[in-house]
């Protein structure tokens, strides 16, 4: 695939001194794109032309076509690689004919305003060696998978982002992180799946160029050369992607897949559900991280506001400079009711979702939400250096509404950090990877649901906890306590302060229904002791939720031998007085 994604850009020596490297992807994502359609539909070229001159109506046209030749889209213009080449004097307006012959649903190349570059490339002659060199590119599926195909299009998107300093991952995940997902995603269906004649569908709100729909299909479905777990599967792909190139490659993808064209929907997911009041199998996203959602704010609080718990956001709201705790309950609406069977998500998320905000914020009623209606299954810490454009901490989440008998009321927690590769030369930031075995360890983590070294189970409640007030009295300047008109204590304001009580504190196994006892037993034995006077204003008390996932893996580290170190510092010692040495000399 390396060798293939350095001929298609070594095609973009060709635009120098007209073309800016930022703007290369213009010109090669589109034509790439052209040239994949265009040897997808070569076998049946001759058979469209025939059926398309002999039906003029264009609804019975499209009907006859498909079933004619399996596919989901079509070119009525006499044009194609070969014969634009042959006519270099007329290449301008015949590749523009080409483009126009497609069918409606083929709506990419106006995304990428692709009529504009063709001006510009004829104008600065450069059309026609552009053509000639895609002209010599084999993308027929049985030359180029449509995995492999996903595979050039990231690497191009990669390669045109580093050369224009931009970031490469708001396209697009890296493939073995995906199939990690996917991985999980289906490990608990596995038994489902392979029955005969089975029918799923798979979403992703951020569907990007497609990536993550591609190996979900290739998963179940699977390759010529690599089957699925059931070669005869059906899987329906549904995605939205705000960005026109993204789209325009995601959607070409999913057509020359067979895929319907109109399960592939260009805009902003939390502003406008393309899909609204439609549920899924399976749903998989990688949304934007610490992405603002100012964009979206009025349509998401107008939602929230017009719909309350039946919105897509029915946990709450975080704050506005940060969009990931969106997306992660837009996919916990979308997965198929519990009656239909029920569905299952996926989603990588940074770890600002696991701890971030106090008791009652909205981040932390977000995490209230999902746990007590038991949607999250697992989630699963990735090795650091994995993304193309960040070397953070990075989380995938795998959220069930119909969780089986064992898993009910838990959560999984599995620390995957150690379970990687390094790769030979890095790419922006990604110096490692999850290779096919790395991901099987963690897929067996999973799916052995025990408690080792890298895999610790909770109950729901073992992450709530309530935020009490705690006061002491107001003295007067006699040093007496100063009292209200029923005779009780006022609070000193600067000597108020507040404590975390944990759901689970004391044994409790009630959760938030046992506050009283365990919120009692715990002042008793932890505050009353240091502080004898101090009472807790019932009024304030806040249930929050958060999940340490660091702690629960935490290994600690003995210090180094006192007598090791300053062996140390005596070397150190001992090499910087030769150097000043050398520099009296």
């Amino acid at each position: 695939m390396s060798t293939l994604g350095n001929f298609v850009w070594s095609i973009a020596d060709q635009l120098r001194g007209v073309y800016k490297p930022h703007q290369y992807g213009d010109v090669i994502l589109p034509m790439t794109i052209l040239r994949r359609l265009d040897c997808v539909l070569e076998p049946t070229r001759d058979q469209v032309r025939q059926i398309a001159e002999a039906e003029s109506r264009e609804e019975l046209r499209d009907v006859k076509i498909k079933r004619a030749t399996g596919l989901g889209f079509y070119s009525t213009s006499p044009w194609d690689f070969t014969r634009l080449v042959g006519d270099p004097d007329g290449l301008s307006a015949n590749l523009t004919d080409y483009i126009a012959g497609f069918s409606k649903n083929i709506d990419v190349f106006e995304r990428f305003r692709f009529d504009n570059q063709i001006a510009t490339l004829s104008e600065k002659n450069r059309l026609l060696i552009v053509v000639q060199k895609f002209a010599e590119v084999d993308l027929h599926p049985s030359s180029v998978s449509n995995a492999e195909m996903g595979d050039l299009f990231e690497e191009l998107i990669r390669k045109f982002a580093e050369a224009s300093n931009e970031t490469a991952g708001e396209h697009f995940t890296p493939r073995d992180a995906i199939r990690l997902m996917v991985d999980l995603l289906f490990a608990g269906d596995d038994q489902a799946l392979v029955e005969k004649g089975v029918v799923r569908t798979v979403y992703d709100p951020t569907a990007g160029t497609g990536g993550m729909l591609s190996v979900a299909e290739e998963h179940l479905v699977g390759t010529p050369e690599h089957p699925g777990l059931n070669p005869d599967a059906r899987l329906r792909l549904y995605g939205q992607e705000i960005n026109d190139q993204s789209y325009a490659i995601c959607k070409s993808d999913m057509i020359a897949k067979g895929q319907d064209a109109s399960n592939i929907q260009l805009g902003d997911t939390l502003a406008e559900d393309k899909f609204a009041g439609t549920t899924f199998d399976y749903c998989l996203s990688n949304p934007p991280y610490g992405v603002d959602w100012k964009a979206s704010e009025k349509a998401v609080k107008d939602e929230v506001a017009r719909a309350g718990e039946r919105s897509r956001f029915p946990g709450g709201l975080p704050s506005i400079g940060d969009g990931q705790m969106l997306f992660l309950q837009h996919l916990a609406t979308k997965m198929r009711p519990v009656h239909d069977g029920g569905g299952r998500a996926g989603i990588v998320l940074n770890g600002s979702p696991l701890f971030t905000g106090a008791a009652e914020s909205g981040p932390s009623q977000i995490r209230r939400w999902l746990l007590e209606n038991d949607l999250a299954d697992a989630i699963v810490a990735l090795p650091t250096n994995m993304f193309y454009n960040t070397g953070i901490a990075t989380y995938v989440w795998i959220l069930d509404n119909a969780k089986p008998a064992e898993r009910i009321g838990k959560v999984q927690l599995i620390d995957g950090t150690e379970f990687y590769s390094k790769i030979r030369k890095n790419l922006g930031n990604k110096s490692r990877e999850i290779t096919a075995a790395d991901r099987e360890q963690i897929v067996k983590l999973y799916a052995a649901y025990d408690e080792t070294e890298h895999s610790k189970i909770f109950p729901t409640d073992a992450f709530g906890y309530w935020t009490i007030t705690v006061e002491r009295p107001l003295l007067d300047e006699h040093g007496e306590v100063v009292r209200d008109r029923k005779g009780n204590p006022k609070p000193d304001p600067k000597l108020r302060d507040t404590e975390n009580v944990p759901f689970t504190y004391a044994g409790n196994d009630l959760g938030d229904d046992g506050r009283d006892a365990t919120i009692k037993a715990y002042v008793e034995a932890e505050v009353l002791p240091h502080i004898p006077d101090a009472w807790v204003d019932e009024k304030k008390t806040k249930v929050g939720y958060e999940i340490p996932f660091t702690r629960h893996f935490y290994k600690y580290l003995p210090p180094r031998p006192l007598d090791e170190i300053d062996a140390d510092l005596n070397q150190l010692v001992a090499e910087i007085l030769d150097l000043l040495r050398e520099v009296e000399k």
